[in-house]
């Protein structure tokens, strides 16, 4: 039965560091997870990624032992049921700003008796060969599944404080620019009142015992965010391609003008 370790790292209080990627490419998922990344997010919101693609990834993801997760368009059980058929072992929803979405989101994620997901014989469940006995293996996923609604509007905010005692919910991950258009800001989330909407589900999460996540743009940002509490810190396949190729080529252009003797 398939295990990511993740879970037990959060209740240790440790950080993962994972990136996010709309590619269809199993390639780029692998090589990430030999460069030590902590899990790969299949981004099926902003990526035109279908349930088939994800089993590829998630496949290349086992391959070199690196968790995979997705983040899915839409709060669709049939949909959430095909990626974690898929071997999918945790989601990242969107757009969540209810109690009552939270709970169709954990209802989806997990099986019966604690929601609704649907069994079959699939690949998550090592389509029901090699001796796993069927209650063991509905119980183990249900504790390793992973559970994660996206804050990313005010209204989410608003509400937060009755989100977060869903229950089923292992965290939640905020997503600063689209909570910053939320409130106005069209122009990022650098504001003030930006960081206090944020403060204010940092400190609601942590109070419940969640794990709390967001993005960073560099290592250095990544660093701070862990150093602040966060569990779990996203950054991009593009960032990090444009901040390695802006590196290097900035190296590789650089002329150094010796005096000449």
């Amino acid at each position: 039965m398939r295990t990511h370790g993740l879970k037990a790292r959060f209740a240790a209080g440790g950080a993962a560091i994972g990136v996010i990627a709309p590619n269809r490419d199993a390639i780029l998922a692998e090589t990430l997870g030999l460069l030590g990344f902590d899990f790969y997010m299949i981004d099926g919101e902003h990526g035109a990624l279908s349930a088939s693609d994800a089993e590829q990834l998630v496949r290349a993801c086992e391959s070199v032992g690196v968790p995979p997760l997705a983040r899915i368009r839409s709060l669709d059980p049939k949909l959430i049921l095909q990626f974690l058929d898929a071997g999918v072992m945790g989601v990242m929803m969107p757009g969540l700003s209810r109690r009552d979405e939270v709970e169709a989101f954990v209802h989806a994620m997990k099986y019966p008796p604690v929601g609704q997901r649907g069994l079959g014989p699939v690949r998550a469940a090592n389509y029901m060969l090699g001796g796993v006995v069927q209650a063991d293996y509905v119980q183990h996923a249900n504790a390793h599944t992973l559970v994660l609604p996206q804050i990313e509007d005010i209204a989410a905010v608003d509400a937060v404080q009755s989100l977060v005692t869903v229950p089923g919910v292992d965290g939640f991950i905020i997503g600063p620019r689209d909570l910053a258009m939320s409130m106005g800001f069209i122009d990022g989330p650098k504001h003030r009142e930006v960081d206090a909407a944020i403060a204010r589900v940092v400190t609601a999460v942590r109070n419940a015992g969640l794990v709390v996540g967001t993005v960073a743009g560099t290592g250095a940002q990544a660093r701070a965010l862990i150093a602040e509490g966060y569990q779990i810190v996203l950054t991009s396949a593009a960032n990090l391609l444009s901040n390695a190729s802006s590196l290097f080529l900035s190296d590789a252009r650089t002329i150094t003008a010796e005096p000449r003797p």
